[in-house]
């Protein structure tokens, strides 16, 4: 059987996957080697070999997500989200939970130790884009979504604000917002949701004095340099002597003694003082290209199903990098959001890298109507031929989406989609011999 051809999206996303997984290992061995030869275990090379192999293991889920059928996946999403559910309960158990800088998020003993809020983000946004596609009218009345979408993803965000992880909870919220928008839900509605959760997120803030210390020191930079302002002073003293092109791989100061954490969320400081504001526009770029290609997949695929996980993945990268991106700048409050690919962090790399094998399977192009008809003959072609009539039905909640991801509500008309789903047809029923491409083309008899 001829291996099929991948296309230039999949090409292109496997090859920013991999410059960002090799710009992530230089930079957490710089970020971390001359700490950890510091530390009582002495081994510079500890991080770099563990997130080695976390990488190895994240390659290989992304290799099985990229060919997995999304028919498939879509049977299992809601056994995901009950295990993440479950996960979550039982990170907050004592002696189970591991409590680390008074956050209790983990699962587990050094190298295994698991962050179930990272699966639980990835999972929300399959459950999201498993829901929306199965009845797309849903994101057009603010009580159809709440019921059950906005009851699942807010118990999750509870159970994630208990441990506590306000940044996960942000990165959520942001992504499962873009993909209600793609989906064409209306925006009075998403705001009014927006505004009571940034309330919330306001109180939840204030009641914990550690919290409502990094809310005022971002308001008030400087007002505490030696205190809550400690660990933003220091990423902006070490980008600000990075300058242009960078002291040189290796030379920074700050992560070796002033930097928390340096090759956790801070990671992009060291980028800074290390490679300069070339090295942060080079790993912007990158981020950029990523989230734009998954889009174009996005925008190709003919299957609301696989259009919506590939917004979806897209948005999760772009939101969870601004706001690390935000933060290292002092244009955000600091939430411990680590940077996707890049800062050392076993559970999120793993998750990212699974997430980016869905991205590449968007990309495949094989997620159209037409492949479909093979499966179901005619009848099944003339169900799929009214989707798009039911979607305009429903309330054009796809046609709306040009104006915000350009043009993935008319994805079905793309004369580029259409002719690499007529490819791909072609392909799958070039040598049967029985005549069957030629019965179920459109406007065949």
């Amino acid at each position: 059987m001829e291996r099929a051809r991948q296309t230039p999206e999949q090409s292109l996303l496997w090859t920013v996957t991999i410059a960002l997984f090799a710009a992530g290992a230089v930079m957490v061995y710089s970020a971390s080697s001359a700490s950890s030869a510091l530390s009582t275990h002495g081994d510079p090379l500890g991080y770099l070999k563990r997130y080695l192999v976390l990488g190895a293991l994240g390659l290989i889920a992304m290799r099985y997500t990229s060919r997995i059928n999304l028919d498939q996946l879509r049977k299992l999403t809601p056994m995901l989200v009950g295990v993440s559910f479950g996960l979550l309960l039982i990170v907050l158990l004592p002696g189970i939970g591991v409590e680390v800088n008074g956050a209790r998020r983990w699962i587990g003993p050094g190298i295994a130790r698991f962050q179930p809020s990272e699966l639980m983000k990835f999972a929300l946004v399959l459950y999201v884009a498993m829901l929306v596609a199965k009845d797309p009218a849903r994101v057009r009345d603010l009580k159809s979504m709440s019921n059950p979408l906005f009851y699942v993803v807010g118990a999750a965000m509870l159970l994630i604000a208990k441990q506590p992880d306000l940044g996960t909870d942000l990165v959520i919220c942001a992504t499962i917002g873009m993909i209600l928008v793609a989906a064409g839900g209306r925006i009075k509605d998403l705001a009014k949701v927006g505004a009571i959760l940034a309330a919330l997120v306001l109180v939840f803030s204030l009641v914990e004095p550690y919290r409502a210390a990094r809310l005022t020191s971002f308001l008030h930079p400087g007002s505490d340099p030696t205190g809550a302002s400690f660990q933003s002073e220091q990423a902006r003293i070490a980008i600000g002597s990075g300058g242009l092109v960078g002291r040189g791989l290796g030379e920074s100061v700050q992560k070796v003694f002033y930097l928390p954490e340096a090759h956790t969320d801070m990671i992009l400081a060291v980028v800074g003082e290390e490679l300069g504001l070339l090295g942060i526009a080079g790993l912007a770029t990158l981020y950029f290209a990523l989230i734009m290609t998954g889009l174009r997949a996005a925008r190709n695929s003919r299957d609301a199903y696989a259009r919506l996980i590939a917004i979806g993945v897209s948005s999760l990268i772009a939101c969870q990098a601004l706001l690390n991106f935000f933060a290292v700048l002092g244009m955000a409050p600091l939430t411990g959001v680590p940077l996707p690919f890049i800062s050392y962090g076993a559970s999120n790399l793993i998750v990212m890298l699974a997430a980016m094998g869905l991205l590449v399977n968007v990309a495949s192009g094989r997620h159209t109507a037409r492949v479909r008809v093979l499966r179901g003959g005619a009848d099944e072609h003339r169900r799929h031929s009214r989707e798009p009539s039911a979607a305009a039905a429903a309330g054009g909640q796809y046609g709306e989406v040009k104006d915000w991801f350009g043009g993935f509500g008319s994805a079905t008309r793309s004369k580029g989609a259409s002719a690499r789903a007529r490819g791909h047809y072609e392909d799958r029923n070039r040598g049967r011999g029985d005549g069957g491409s030629r019965r179920s083309r459109p406007g065949s008899r």
